[in-house]
């Protein structure tokens, strides 16, 4: 399921739903166009900028990534040629901003319709160790990432499969094919601009490629510089490099509309893989929804029934879960900290939910760098109001007394964490010199966008969360807790919680692939549509099979229900963990330490908040379903 780019009039009726917004329109255009990604008209002659963004590693000859550092365009090591008067920096979103995108503008200089042949950006001396750190970049794979209205510099490539064209983000640094002696220095660039012509006077820009080439051009002050050469320019570490940059810019007409000009770039190797994830998950969904209905119809109806029946000699021959009724409702160890999960699962939900609604509409344009991150960013402090209320009403539902303590271990929990990690990943960042270390004015602009908008919402949550009448427990509890038998190998902790985390990682698992091509090899990812079902589907699962295990719990005479429907529902997490590891040993081969934390680190942080989120998830599914079945029999 793709954007729909070409739907503007949708768009224009969401945002009239949603509210609030503005909309541009264009005169020369019958459709509405958000605020920001509105197509610019240029008209013959009229400047177009270059922007260049960071340098990203991609995949090398082995078909490995060796590296997970990005580094600026302008950074000194590459004496890349500067515009006049310095680089300036684009107007970046946070989201934009967090995750390494560094946007500048350029010396090139391109006029629309305008061709040109072998224009010399300028002439760079480059020492034998700056040289080593090219040639180094070069054979890991880096790709140059330049912008031109919005759209990203791309190369055509076939795919091997259907031998069909497609846009592939950025071009290659350099060239080292099996063969050469060194790498290739790619310092000319052909650059193909494919635009739509409105009318006879107004243009826009549908589609950007660049052919990189290396070519060791000589230049003197009394001579051009020429693009004919065929020999390769060569970095040689061992003295200074005198490299000539070129470029020549080629205007193509094209009869792609604005509209649908990312089709290109959003290209699904194999769509019917996502379908075979959906069907997937749905056939593990339907089994554990059979399984359920079977236990729910027939065996909990008949228990209730019997359980409920009037003859003594039926009521002597109670077994099963009936017996713990006494301490199936006593509060568990650490229910303050059970109350955070809680608390911040409800957080994270809902962030996901509405993020992912919004991407379905199409809200979030991949024309808009950093949108789908600068949503979830927001989405999550300002939710911050659930995560209080939540876990402050099921804090006081346990019968917790102190409400300071519940909102300041929600405010600083799982936030606190999150924080304390991705600042050892900046660290790790700034010691490699990448580009991708968040900028402290950015850093403490979400340290301040947490403690002005985020703890405060938490706060009032937890308030009026804490006040919020609780539910009485169906059945009384008893004052003295009852003995739990020995349990089966598979119903104690690891065993049943590693059980029900396979079932629901088994549901995601297909999905999760393309989500970690997407973020380590730097690939757009557009399938919202299926990821929501899937989403959906992950819920679902968890719930059910939480569930089960619940039931089969207490068939034991095993009460303590509340933190082994945490573990069970969480293990998924693990499975996921164990999956990085995987995809890093068959897709990755990183070579450097500061690399390796980077990954590790990223993985705990979302395997902590996947944790997190299918724990609440399934806390709340048992949680729902005792209270269900307990107050369904008679207790004398």
């Amino acid at each position: 399921m793709k954007f729909s780019w070409q739907a503007e009039r949708w768009r224009a009726v969401s945002l009239s739903v949603v509210g609030g917004l503005f909309m541009t329109s264009q005169q020369t255009a019958e459709a509405f166009y958000l605020p920001g990604l509105a197509p610019h008209d240029y008209k013959i002659g009229e400047k177009v900028d270059l922007q260049v963004n960071s340098l990203t590693p991609s995949l090398t000859a082995e078909n490995k990534l060796e590296s997970v550092l990005s580094y600026g365009f302008y950074d000194e090591r590459f004496h890349f040629c500067r515009p006049p008067g310095g680089p300036k920096a684009a107007h970046e979103s946070l989201g934009s901003i967090l995750f390494g995108d560094r946007i500048y503008g350029s010396a090139f200089n391109l006029e629309m319709l305008k061709d040109s042949s072998c224009q010399m950006l300028c002439v760079q001396k480059i020492p034998g160790n700056d040289a080593a750190f090219i040639n180094d970049k070069i054979m890991k794979g880096y790709n140059y990432n330049w912008l031109i209205d919005g759209l990203p510099a791309a190369t055509v490539k076939i795919e091997d499969r259907l031998q069909k064209e497609f846009y592939s983000l950025g071009f290659e640094l350099g060239s080292n094919v099996l063969g050469q002696l060194m790498p290739h220095f790619h310092n000319h660039y052909d650059i193909t601009v494919q635009y739509h012509t409105v009318d006879s006077v107004h243009h826009r820009v549908v589609g950007v490629l660049v052919t990189p080439q290396s070519k060791h051009s000589v230049y003197s002050k009394d001579t051009t510089p020429s693009c004919d050469t065929t020999e390769p320019m060569n970095l040689h570490e061992d003295k200074d490099n005198e490299v000539v940059f070129t470029y020549s810019v080629k205007w193509e007409k094209s009869e792609k509309s604005w509209a649908t000009r990312w089709d290109s770039y959003l290209h699904a190797m194999d769509p019917k893989i996502h379908w075979f994830s959906l069907i997937n998950s749905v056939v593990i969904v339907v089994f554990l929804s059979a399984m359920l209905g079977l236990i729910l119809v027939r065996t909990l109806h008949k228990d209730i029934a019997r359980y409920n029946a009037d003859d003594a000699e039926d009521l002597q021959e109670d077994f099963g879960w009936k017996l713990v009724h006494g301490d199936v409702f006593r509060p568990p160890q650490k229910f303050e900290y059970l109350s955070v999960i809680v608390g911040s699962g409800f957080q994270l939900f809902w962030m996901v939910l509405i993020t992912l609604v919004i991407a379905i509409l199409g809200f979030l344009s991949p024309s808009s760098r950093g949108s789908l991150s600068t949503a979830m960013l927001m989405l999550y402090i300002l939710f911050g109001f659930s995560a209080g209320y939540n876990a402050a009403h099921q804090y006081h539902s346990f019968g917790g007394t102190s409400l300071r303590r519940i909102i300041v271990l929600t405010t600083l929990g799982v936030p606190g964490i999150c924080c304390l990690l991705l600042v050892i990943i900046n660290l790790c960042l700034m010691a490699a010199n990448s580009s991708a270390a968040a900028p402290a004015g950015t850093l403490l602009g979400v340290i301040a966008l947490w403690f002005v908008i985020s703890i405060p919402l938490t706060v009032a949550g937890g308030y009026f969360g804490y006040r919020r009448k609780t539910a009485d427990p169906p059945v009384r509890v008893n004052q003295i807790p009852r003995q739990i038998p020995d349990q089966p190998w598979y119903l104690r902790t690891i065993p049943s919680a590693l059980m029900g985390g396979v079932l629901t990682f088994g549901a995601i698992f297909i999905e999760l692939y393309f989500i970690m091509n997407s973020i380590w090899f730097h690939k757009v990812y557009y399938v919202f549509g299926f990821l929501f079902l899937v989403f959906i589907i992950l819920i679902l699962t968890t719930a059910e099979v939480t569930v089960l295990l619940t039931y089969f719990h207490l068939c034991a005479e095993d009460y303590r229900w509340h933190w082994r429907s945490v573990y069970t529902a969480g293990a998924s997490a693990f499975y996921v963990f164990l999956y990085g590891v995987l995809f890093y040993f068959s897709r990755l081969q990183l070579a450097s330490y500061a690399s390796l934390i980077i990954y590790f680190g990223w993985m705990i942080i979302v395997c902590l908040l996947f944790f997190i989120l299918t724990g609440a998830t399934g806390f709340v599914a048992s949680n729902f379903f005792v209270r269900r079945i307990y107050s369904a029999i008679k207790i004398d």
